[in-house]
């Protein structure tokens, strides 16, 4: 993978972290009407709190990651005309062990 690829793709990945984050506590707030946890693996956070921090933490980060690649494959191929290393163009099948 090219040098400038790379670049791209952690640029990307450290925006769309930013904004996932922000948009996770914004959402926790609305719904769960407190602030997120601080620390869910300290004992003093309640382990419903814990559990359910966990789990939307991990949705948000995968579909950060989600986001990210895609984005960058994206522009890779707006630019070059050709998918990234590794990845399979619009509407490919995916690949079967």
């Amino acid at each position: 993978m090219a040098v400038g690829s790379k670049l791209v793709g952690i640029a990307t990945g450290i925006v769309v972290r930013k904004v996932s984050d922000k948009a996770l506590g914004a959402a926790w707030k609305k719904t769960k009407h407190s602030e997120p946890p601080a620390d869910p693996a300290s004992p003093g956070t309640p382990w419903s709190e814990a559990i359910s921090w966990a789990a939307a933490s991990g949705v948000a980060m995968a579909v950060a990651r989600l986001l990210a690649t895609r984005g960058t494959a994206t522009a890779k191929m707006k630019i070059t005309g050709k998918a990234p290393e590794g990845l399979e163009g619009p509407g490919g099948k995916r690949k079967t062990a």
